[in-house]
C-alpha cells in the first residue's frame, strides 16, 4: 500500500519522454519503445560504424544499437543515463543488444567486455560510469567477463567541444593507459561506450588494447551519431 501511495505521489517517469509510466516496473513507455531508431548494424558487417573506423583501427566487429539524433528520444535517454543517474537505461539497452549480438559469429570468442573509462575525478563527480550498466548487461546476456581495470583514464579533461579536431585527437590519444598481465595475451576485447561521434576516444582506447600481444578488439556502443 505504501509503495502504491508513493507511486501515486511521485510516479515513475519514462526517461525518453518524461511521461508517467503506467507500470512502475517498466523502464521506458510503450510509445518510446515503438519509436526507437534501431540501426540493425549487427545484421550488416559493412555498417556505418565499420566504415568510420576503416583504415584507423583493426576491428573484428563494430556496431551501435541506436541512431543518435539531437533532440530525439535517444538523446533524452542517454542524457538521463549520463546526468540524472537513471542507470536502468544502460541496463535495458545492454539487455536488448545482447540478444542481437548473440547472432554475430565474430563475437562468439570475446573474452572480456571493457568500458571506456572515466578519470577518477570525473567518476567522483558523477558517482558512476554511465557505460558500466550497459557493459555489465551485455556481459550478463552474452556470458562474458566484464573488466573495468584493464583500461585507465590518466588525464582529466574538461569539455573539448570548442577545440578543433586535431587538438582534441592529440589530447585524447594521451588520456588513457592500459594495464595487463600475461593472462590477457591473445584476448578478444569488446570495447563499449555510449555514443560514437568522431570515434577518436574509441580509436585511442582500441589502439591501446591492441598493444597487448595477439589481442583483438571489437566495438559496440549504445548509439551512433553522424558527425
Amino acid at each position: 500500500m505504501l509503495k502504491s501511495l508513493v507511486d501515486l505521489i511521485f510516479p515513475s517517469l519514462c526517461p525518453g519522454c518524461e511521461n508517467p509510466l503506467p507500470d512502475s516496473a517498466a523502464v521506458i513507455c510503450t510509445a518510446c519503445r515503438h519509436d526507437m531508431p534501431f540501426t540493425q548494424h549487427h545484421l550488416n558487417a559493412d555498417n556505418e560504424v565499420s566504415k568510420k573506423f576503416y583504415g584507423r583501427l583493426k576491428l573484428e566487429h563494430s556496431s551501435a544499437l541506436l541512431y543518435f539524433n539531437k533532440e530525439g528520444i535517444v538523446q533524452d535517454l542517454i542524457h538521463n543515463l549520463k546526468y540524472r543517474r537513471q542507470q536502468q537505461v544502460g541496463k535495458l539497452l545492454g539487455t536488448w543488444y545482447a540478444q542481437n549480438l548473440k547472432q554475430v559469429a565474430d563475437l562468439h570468442d570475446v573474452t572480456h567486455i571493457i568500458p571506456v573509462p572515466l578519470h577518477p575525478k570525473k567518476f567522483r563527480e558523477r558517482g558512476y560510469n554511465q557505460v558500466a550498466t550497459f557493459g555489465q548487461a551485455l556481459a550478463n546476456g552474452l556470458d562474458i567477463s566484464y573488466n573495468d581495470t584493464i583500461l585507465l583514464r590518466t588525464t582529466y579533461n574538461k569539455t573539448q567541444t570548442k577545440k578543433n579536431r586535431e587538438l582534441r585527437a592529440g589530447i585524447i590519444n594521451s588520456a588513457f593507459d592500459v594495464k595487463y598481465t600475461d593472462a590477457h595475451h591473445g584476448a578478444h576485447f569488446l570495447l563499449v561506450d555510449d555514443v560514437i561521434t568522431t570515434g577518436a576516444t574509441l580509436e585511442a582506447c582500441g589502439k591501446l588494447l591492441l598493444t597487448i600481444p595477439n589481442a583483438r578488439v571489437s566495438i559496440v556502443t549504445m548509439a551512433y551519431a553522424h558527425s
